[in-house]
């Protein structure tokens, strides 16, 4: 007798889920908004106050592309050694050469080199050989505020 109530309970619970499903619209979190638009970035020509405020080490990086559970982002600068414990990272290097931390080694880097950087994986633009890096960034799914984990 038991397991028929069990059953029953379980079947019926299933079928108001089901139900509620159409009545409820779906929560989505505020980066699934889409900011997909036509355009054409000629990002040449961001720089300065184009890719917005200068971070205290001078890097500035501006989102032009939100959709599908990634953003898109162009960066200038440098930045000190940290992680993301929830983003991926996908860095294309437009101008600067030089030295970066990627993992537990520093790599030579330049224009035209693209940088893939797991979740979890320590990076940083720290050697730069003249012109600070300058780079594309990819980030899925989008960067949530507070994860930038510092290291040393």
């Amino acid at each position: 007798m038991n397991r028929i109530a069990i059953a029953a309970s379980i079947a019926v619970a299933f079928a108001a889920g089901i139900g509620a499903a159409h009545f409820v619209p779906a929560v989505q979190p505020a980066w699934a908004a889409e900011m997909m638009t036509a355009q054409i970035i000629h990002v040449p020509d961001l720089t300065g106050d184009a890719l917005g405020p200068a971070s205290p080490t001078g890097f500035r990086s501006k989102v032009f592309v939100t959709a599908d559970g990634m953003t898109i982002s162009v960066q200038d600068g440098n930045v000190p050694k940290h992680m993301h414990p929830l983003t991926n990272e996908i860095q294309y290097i437009l101008e600067g050469t030089g030295t970066i931390w990627l993992g537990d080694k520093e790599v030579k880097v330049k224009p035209g080199d693209m940088v893939v950087i797991p979740k979890g994986t320590a990076h940083a633009g720290t050697k730069p050989d003249g012109r600070p890096f300058k780079s594309i960034a990819i980030k899925t799914p989008p960067q949530p505020q507070g994860d930038t984990t510092p290291l040393q």
